[in-house]
């Protein structure tokens, strides 16, 4: 909710002397706006119910109205901003495309992504295309973010190592 994620964020900021607060969110709520499931599993960290098998499933995913589906995070992003009181920069932030694409289509964390990987040979182009998906919804989550009082963003690219550099590149 708002309140806590106000609450959790704040935290820090009360109990040390800290240059900026981040929002307490989490990354894969990009693509649960485009209809995809994630559960907090104890142990093992986010899973998503229904990962994306194959290019077809694609299809599957909605266009989302990211200030409807993600409103939520402006609402505590506006209620910390409001709390702070200017003490210090809130960061706002989102994870990169291919970031959210691998735990979309591998389910959840893993060493090796190795079902996220093979999408780069087997289906590039539909990956690429899930990719320009997902950095248009963040565009928008960001740009919500700022209009709702982040000082600044961040871009989590988490998994951005397990590329080539051709392969980042594209």
């Amino acid at each position: 909710t708002p309140e806590l994620a106000a609450d959790v964020t704040l935290q820090p900021i009360e109990r040390f002397p800290l240059d900026a607060a981040i929002i307490f969110s989490d990354i894969l709520v990009v693509p649960q706006a485009l209809g995809m499931d994630v559960d907090m599993v104890r142990g093992k960290g986010p899973v998503f119910t229904d990962p994306l098998e194959s290019p077809d499933e694609l299809a599957r995913l909605i266009e989302p109205d990211v200030e409807s589906a993600l409103g939520y995070v402006a609402d505590a992003i506006q209620l910390t901003v409001e709390r702070l009181a200017g003490r210090v920069p809130l960061i706002g932030f989102c994870g990169a495309p291919w970031t959210l694409a691998a735990y979309m289509i591998e389910g959840s964390g893993s060493k090796s992504f190795s079902r996220a990987r093979s999408w780069l040979y087997r289906h590039p182009d539909e990956l690429v295309g899930l990719l320009d998906r997902l950095a248009n919804v963040s565009i928008e989550y960001l740009d919500m973010q700022i209009r709702a009082g982040a000082n600044l963003l961040q871009v989590f690219d988490s998994w951005a190592g397990m590329l080539g550099p051709r392969e980042f590149e594209r």
